[in-house]
């Protein structure tokens, strides 16, 4: 597309409004600030930083209490990926903690398995990753004693968080795994058999106690010994993959993030087997030369432009991305000059979507109750844990091993089965790729904001329209984090024609102009309802020294600092 083409198309769309259509209000802070999916994790988080703990310090706090107070979205039985910014060397480092597939798997059995053995139950659990990740964080950068950065969420899961509005909308939604068979998670987090009703603490004394040997043994308290004990003999019980000596063996790996360059900015992000900026950062690069800046991105010819590269961008990235010794390499050349050329060829060039109709409410071909939660911290001294951690689906595998208050995840439900050649095809000790996309901005040398987002498929969607208004429209990051949220939808099966979906606020005349241009259309929420489309969270440098944070009220979010 010429650069006079990409400006006509932005100017007829001029007379939108381009005002944000949730409200995000910042926070300021002169030291530190805590950005998390809870308020009560926040706080935790804040009250580290003031006491003398740096990044990582509050990070094993917040990402621990998050699990308490946030159980259907991540956990102990769950993965992480954590960017870290050291300031002093201003490298970035990458925390990959991602969950593994038990050792005792046969492939050619779970190949026949169904979808739903894949994602329910302890045969669809892989082996969890998030606290060797804390563990592996700390050791290497933390400042005070382990047990006391554990303990704020000892004491919260001991207490018991508060159950917040949006926090029972998340429990009603799995309302049918809560009930559908597992003792322990029906005790925990139903009351005498019925949802939690919002304003009470739902307490885990299990957890509080699986946390204390954390606290007392570092990566062995949940690895080794009771906990590790009770995990594997309910997988074998329950016909999973997983043996102490997975759990023993477990290791996260501390490795280079990946980046791009995008109009004289550096964004960094996570690397494989995440695979958020395997879509996002080809797109980017693909819209480089155009001419945005001229006019908002919420018009039907400008999506429509994004929505086909993004579906030609998919489609070769699907199989490449994984766990595995090629997929950096996989991603170098999906970014390399000649793969931009193709991918901007085809976008261009391709007829039409098929079959275009309009779709309120109804099915979405990829899932929104996949569960993440997104946390970001930057201490006293500018450094960055930007973080995202997950049980999969909300959560997860719907069981939590008798005596440790532990939701484990349905990782599983992330591998490819038809596929042997696939860089994430299922295989024992293999990690299953994952859309989750924590991102860290510079310019200079200097960090400018980080960023991420909840949401399952629609991360990486969430992460390019956040990235493209403010990167490329210079946008303020609250219009851009609540602006109207979409995603586009690329079927696998060929000839079922292309969804998009966005939030209620899409305006009739841009989704009027989608559905001219071939797109199915859905409009499954209002804005801001955060079911389907996730919570944004972020953290901006200002020039005086000062942090803003950024907690999207699509989820419980808040923000906290001092």
């Amino acid at each position: 597309m010429s650069t006079r083409t990409s400006i006509l198309l932005l100017a007829a769309g001029m007379g939108l409004a381009c005002r944000a259509s949730v409200p995000v209000p910042p926070v300021s802070a002169a030291h530190g600030i805590v950005v998390a999916a809870h308020p009560e994790a926040a706080a935790i988080g804040a009250g580290v930083l003031r006491s003398g703990g740096n990044a990582i310090d509050a990070a094993v706090a917040v990402s621990l209490a998050v699990g308490v107070a946030e159980p259907y979205g991540s956990g102990l039985g769950g993965k992480l990926m954590l960017l870290y910014r050291e300031a002093a060397t201003g490298r970035t480092y990458a925390v990959e903690a991602m969950d593994a597939c038990g050792s005792a798997l046969d492939v050619a059995t779970a190949r026949r398995l169904s979808p739903d053995a894949h994602s329910y139950g302890y045969r669809s659990v892989c082996v969890p990753g998030l606290a060797a990740g804390l563990w592996a964080a700390h050791q290497r950068w933390g400042a005070k004693p382990w047990a006391q950065d554990v303990a704020p969420a000892i004491a919260l899961a001991r207490n018991g968080f508060e159950v917040l509005p949006k926090t029972r909308d998340f429990f009603d939604e799995q309302w049918s795994k809560l009930r559908r068979g597992d003792p322990e998670i029906a005790r925990l987090y139903l009351v005498a058999g019925e949802l939690p009703a919002v304003g009470i603490r739902l307490r885990n004394e299990d957890l509080a106690k699986t946390m204390e040997l954390l606290a007392e043994r570092g990566r062995d308290g949940f690895y080794r010994g009771p906990v590790a004990e009770r995990i594997a003999e309910a997988s074998r019980r329950g016909g999973g993959a997983i043996t102490l000596a997975d759990l023993a063996g477990y290791q996260a790996r501390i490795v280079d993030p990946v980046a791009a360059d995008f109009r004289g900015y550096r964004i960094v992000s996570a690397p494989p087997p995440a695979r958020g900026a395997s879509l996002f950062m080809p797109v980017l690069r693909a819209i480089e030369g155009d001419a945005w800046g001229s006019g908002p991105l919420r018009t039907a010819a400008s999506l429509d432009r994004i929505g086909r590269l993004w579906c030609a961008v998919a489609r070769r990235e699907r199989p490449l991305i994984g766990d595995s010794p090629d997929a950096r390499a996989h991603f170098e050349q999906l970014m390399s000059p000649e793969s931009i050329r193709a991918i901007r060829s085809e976008a261009e060039s391709g007829g039409a979507p098929r079959s275009a109709r309009v779709l309120e409410e109804g099915p979405c071909y990829q899932s929104p109750m996949a569960a993440t939660t997104q946390w970001i911290i930057v201490d006293g001294a500018g450094n960055i844990a930007c973080a995202t951690q997950s049980l999969s689906m909300h959560f997860g595998a719907g069981v939590v091993p008798p005596g440790t208050g532990v939701v484990l995840n349905d990782s599983m439900s992330n591998f490819d089965y038809s596929d042997p050649s696939s860089s994430n095809f299922v295989a024992p000790g293999r990690r299953p790729h994952s859309t989750i996309s924590p991102t860290i901005v510079e310019r200079g040398g200097r960090p400018l904001f980080a960023i991420g987002v909840p949401g399952a498929a629609r991360i990486p969607t969430a992460m390019l329209q956040a990235l493209i208004d403010r990167l490329a429209l210079d946008r303020p990051l609250a219009e851009a984090i609540g602006d109207t949220r979409f995603h586009i939808v690329d079927p696998e099966r060929p000839g079922d024609g292309r969804l998009f979906e966005a939030e209620q606020s899409l305006p009739a005349e841009v989704a009027a102009g989608l559905r001219a241009r071939g797109w199915k259309v859905a409009l499954p929420e209002e804005a801001g309802r955060g079911r389907h489309f996730g919570g944004i969270n972020a953290i901006e440098f200002n020039a005086d020294g000062s942090l803003t944070g950024y907690a999207d009220p699509r989820r419980t979010n808040a923000a906290a600092g001092y």
